[in-house]
């Protein structure tokens, strides 16, 4: 008697069960140290250091802003595209490519937590505990230890779980809001354009000092006008408001004296980080020559007075 009996067609996809495991876990990082990025710049501004005025907190904050917006809602469409194929294809999911990423993400995870652990009780024996450091390294071990307990008891089951879902949502509503949450530290995207044309204001300034010094030192004597500080030879040419496209203000107050003022109308104050007291504290600009000049600026048109001191800036043909 013949057997017709034939065992079923197993369906696999290696290349996309590859593609899709990896893209996962790769997301999966990216939110993870995005997030941890987002939560270490909140703790910086809610508890912030004199010590440490984090010029580049705003750029961290939008560059983990814009990674979780793009790269969670990916990582929770690959996740589920993955449970369907599991719900179809259950060999999948006992396939080796994803429990080595598995696997291989709960070492990651245990390390992480380990190392952490053994740096808070180095920092501790060390006697320099603070509230930030304690925040930050709890932040650490929390993300860590959330997706560790996640995934091991993910490895462990034959079929996806109604705590998945769960987990998603949670996770998706704590990343909504610290997202959220951010625009009130960084602004929206048109009080950054703002602040970027006021920065450029502040950097004009700073050349055209630069410039009004240099004269000083040449020709022993201040330039009448802005326009005088014009160098067809050299290339150079006064810059203008960015925005406006107006001349920056500035006139001589005091020729015996040396002394000048340079004026632009700016759209914001100036930044200011918070010292450990809460009060505002300006944040200084770059340095000119090794004097630090104060270009601190409130909204609106201000002059920042400025006087040349002969000592520090000789003229060059000076005994000449």
């Amino acid at each position: 008697m013949e057997n017709n009996f034939q065992a079923p067609i197993v369906k696999r996809n290696l290349p996309r069960d590859v593609f899709l495991h990896l893209f996962a876990m790769v997301t999966l990082y990216w939110v993870a140290i995005s997030f941890i990025t987002l939560c270490w710049q909140y703790i910086n501004y809610f508890f912030p250091d004199a010590l440490n005025y984090n010029y580049g907190a705003n750029g961290s904050i939008r560059f983990a802003v814009a990674s979780l917006f793009i790269v969670f809602p990916l990582f929770i469409l690959t996740s589920w595209i993955l449970n369907r194929i599991y719900s179809k294809e259950s060999q999948v999911r006992d396939s080796k490519i994803r429990k080595w990423l598995i696997y291989l993400t709960l070492f990651v995870t245990a390390l992480v937590m380990i190392g952490d652990l053994v740096f808070v009780i180095n920092t501790f024996l060390g006697g320099e505990i603070k509230a930030r450091f304690i925040l930050k390294a709890l932040s650490v071990l929390l993300v860590a230890g959330v997706i560790f307990w996640y995934y091991l008891d993910d490895v462990r089951k034959a079929m996806p779980s109604a705590l998945a879902k769960y987990v998603a949502g949670a996770t998706s509503l704590v990343i909504l809001i610290s997202v959220v949450g951010a625009f009130f530290i960084i602004g929206s995207p048109m009080q950054a354009r703002l602040l970027q044309f006021d920065q450029q204001r502040v950097n004009d300034l700073q050349n055209i000092q630069g410039q009004v010094v240099n004269y000083w030192q040449r020709k022993g004597e201040l330039p009448n006008s802005l326009t005088d500080l014009n160098d067809s030879i050299a290339g150079y040419v006064v810059p203008q408001d960015p925005e406006t496209k107006q001349g920056y203000g500035y006139a001589v107050k005091n020729v015996a004296g040396l002394s000048f003022e340079l004026c632009a109308t700016f759209n914001l104050p100036s930044p200011a980080v918070m010292n450990r007291n809460g009060k505002p504290m300006p944040v200084p600009a770059p340095y000119y020559d090794g004097i630090s000049q104060n270009w601190d600026h409130g909204a609106g048109r201000v002059c920042f007075d400025r006087k040349i001191d002969p000592q520090l800036y000789p003229p060059l043909n000076k005994g000449k």
